[in-house]
């Protein structure tokens, strides 16, 4: 199929074909689509720091607050595939209309639970359907982005500019959230993530005309199956849990680390040039033309991660840890950036959200676990023992990537994998 990309009409100057961000959002209809994603998994960042926020002003405990949080990230990452697959099979909008409202329900459901001082399983029974029914506006976006650019270069300029919009997102999400909390009411951060997560995820399912097109009901021979059945969508995956250990194993050992000098203020800084080196590597990331193969670089970046996180351990000192805080993110943006393209080459057009939730589900398993674990090490053990749980975490991954690299180098397929409009040719299933 031809490509949907539409630039200026200087297109054969070498500044036009230069597959850069200005290009990219060139892109007839990018912002139609842009600007309400944006808004629309905007609250994304904000639900685990406000339920933490809500909970531990509630109960007075921060372990009730943190396993909260954990339950609703783990229903998170086991609900969004499907939710991905629904979206490739019926269309996004008809996926994400209903997702937001149960959301916003579930949401004030919680909010309302944990005013009211319930127990805690009331609180876990109303995080299952909250994390559940998070949007997965990211994945549907990074999907319409797949429909416009198929086959060019500037896929790995948009994987670059989604994986720096998703770092913005997790900049102003959590200082919103906790500005609100701590000076508003602690039920602010949660009321507003419900209504924002209504209203930007509505205002993106109304944009049908940049949303991947649903095969005709004709064309029900063709297999619809699910994505994991990619080989090198399972490697993926195994590769993006052990990004979200680097997350979750960077939260709760900052703030240990924080605490036990008597600086607690210095965590949102730590945490800050942690997430100022992955965006900035991300913006570099997207505006070189690569001519490496994305196996190998993912290979020899992934390589790096797990080598700065292997250090994070044994810093003692606030610069230090600044340091290799510094340089273990802007490893993670080039790792995040060739895996979801990849994606581009391993999967049919038709089963591309569903691959992306996979993978967004996988980092947020990872760090639900990274933050469980990681918090007892810091209570069992010295301070600065969570981040045991990235370098750990980092070297596992990297291990599996290693061995199983093959499974990402895209194969002719003998049948379709999924339905869907994509550059392959449809062929007939056996």
């Amino acid at each position: 199929m031809a490509s949907a990309v539409t630039t200026e009409p200087s297109k054969d100057s070498p500044a036009s074909s230069r597959p850069g961000y200005g290009q990219l959002l060139r892109t007839r209809g990018a912002w139609t689509f842009l600007l309400p994603g944006f808004a629309a998994r905007q609250p994304f960042a904000m639900l685990t720091i406000s339920i933490v926020l809500l909970v531990q002003h509630t109960t007075g405990s921060y372990g009730a607050a943190g396993a909260a949080a954990a339950v609703t990230g783990v229903s998170m990452a086991l609900f969004a595939p499907y939710s991905g697959r629904l979206a490739d099979r019926y269309g996004q909008r008809t996926v994400l209309v209903p997702g937001v409202l149960l959301h916003a329900l579930s949401g004030l459901t919680l909010t309302a639970l944990a005013l009211a001082h319930a127990p805690l399983w009331a609180l876990f029974a109303a995080a299952v359907p909250t994390g559940a029914s998070v949007p997965q506006v990211g994945p549907m976006v990074r999907a319409r982005w797949g429909v416009k650019l198929q086959g060019t270069p500037l896929m790995t300029t948009a994987a670059a500019f989604e994986s720096v919009t998703d770092e913005l997102t997790f900049v102003f999400g959590p200082l919103l959230a906790t500005a609100l909390c701590t000076a508003v009411t602690p039920a602010a951060g949660l009321v507003t993530e419900a209504a924002l997560t209504l209203l930007g995820g509505l205002l993106f399912a109304a944009q049908k005309g940049t949303q991947p097109a649903v095969t005709a009901a004709g064309h029900t021979r063709v297999e619809h199956a699910s994505a994991l059945r990619v080989p090198g969508v399972r490697v993926l995956i195994a590769v993006f849990l052990g990004i979200g250990t680097v997350f979750g194993g960077m939260q709760v050992s900052l703030a240990a680390f924080s605490e036990s000098i008597g600086e607690p203020g210095l965590n949102g800084v730590l945490y800050g040039v942690f997430a100022a080196g992955n965006m900035l590597s991300g913006i570099v990331c997207g505006a070189v033309a690569w001519k490496v193969a994305p196996q190998r670089r993912l290979v020899v970046g992934y390589g790096a991660l797990a080598l700065t996180a292997s250090g994070l351990w044994a810093a003692h000192s606030v610069l230090v840890l600044a340091g290799l805080g510094l340089l273990v993110g802007m490893c993670i943006a080039p790792a995040l950036i060739t895996g979801y393209t990849l994606v581009e080459g391993l999967v049919p057009a038709g089963a591309r959200t569903e691959a992306f939730t996979w993978l967004t589900g996988a980092v947020a398993l990872g760090q639900a676990a990274a933050v469980t674990i990681a918090g007892q090490l810091e209570d069992r053990f010295w301070g600065g023992a969570g981040f045991l749980v990235p370098m750990a975490g980092t070297v596992l991954a990297l291990a599996t990537l290693v061995a199983l690299r093959s499974r990402l180098v895209a194969r002719p397929r003998s049948r379709t994998v999924a339905r869907g409009v994509g550059h392959r040719m449809p062929m007939t299933v056996d």
